[in-house]
């Protein structure tokens, strides 16, 4: 592997989010990282992860999304509700569950997530022309172009059919009430995913009988990996009730 290729590895960007964590500037409520933008199963299982190395609202976290075949949403997450994904996902979620969240990557392009006694999923990320184009487009904005919504709107409208998983929404709104923007300044394909849950395989990767969403944001219908991505969030006019019981096992 070239020098050149391998500054443009998923690995190279997940290593430089972790060794130097960097929050768009502005207002609002800002988070920085890479993970996995959405993960569907023909079983109809969907599984998301985040890693926000830098949070204006707390520490850095490790979050994953878990969807089950009746439509019930959870998020696993190593830090208290009030500080991860679930303080914007809350009203929309069946439960929270805080977890060490193990990620270790295997590869340039594979790694492996794990929640200790719950989930082993394995991932391998590809490159195509659609994400090459994506990536090149959102290479030259800077990460405060997370608060332009015009912009957002305009890459969204675009990038569901150039990545052929459905539509996406780069600005709206989530289950908290708060507006989101989120840019994905680099993009791959998941190539090929097993995963693990509570010792019950999930399954083949397949799209969803109907695509899915959490508030305004919709879930791909394709297996997405993003790295240096910048998000805001309007500021939470109050805490939304988030500590929901842990689903039964």
């Amino acid at each position: 592997m070239n020098e050149v290729s391998a500054k443009n590895q998923p690995q190279t960007f997940a290593r430089q989010a972790e060794e130097a964590p960097h929050l768009p500037s502005g207002a609002g409520e800002r988070i920085s990282g890479y993970g996995v933008m959405g993960l569907p199963f023909a079983s109809g299982h969907y599984l998301a992860l985040r890693h926000f190395t830098a949070s204006s609202i707390g520490p850095g976290y490790r979050a994953i999304w878990h969807r089950d075949p009746d439509g019930r949403w959870s998020v696993y997450a190593d830090t208290p509700p009030e500080v991860s994904c679930a303080r914007f996902l809350g009203p929309a979620l069946t439960a929270t569950h805080t977890s060490a969240i193990g990620i270790q990557w295997t590869g340039p392009r594979s790694l492996t997530v794990e929640i200790p006694g719950v989930l082993t999923w394995q991932l391998e990320i590809s490159t195509d022309l659609a994400t090459r184009l994506m990536s090149a487009v959102g290479a030259r904005l800077p990460a405060e172009a997370c608060h332009a919504t015009w912009l957002l709107r305009a890459m969204g409208v675009a990038a569901g059919p150039v990545l052929s998983v459905g539509k996406v929404r780069l600005h709206g709104m989530m289950p908290s009430g708060q507006t989101f923007g989120a840019i994905p300044r680099r993009v791959w394909r998941i190539a090929q995913s097993s995963a693990q849950m509570h010792r019950r395989d999930l399954g083949l990767l397949g799209p969803l009988p109907a695509q899915d969403r959490l508030g305004d944001f919709m879930l791909p219908q394709g297996g997405i990996f993003f790295a240096d991505a910048a998000v805001v969030l309007s500021q939470a006019s109050k805490a939304e009730p988030i500590g929901l019981e842990p689903a039964p096992q």
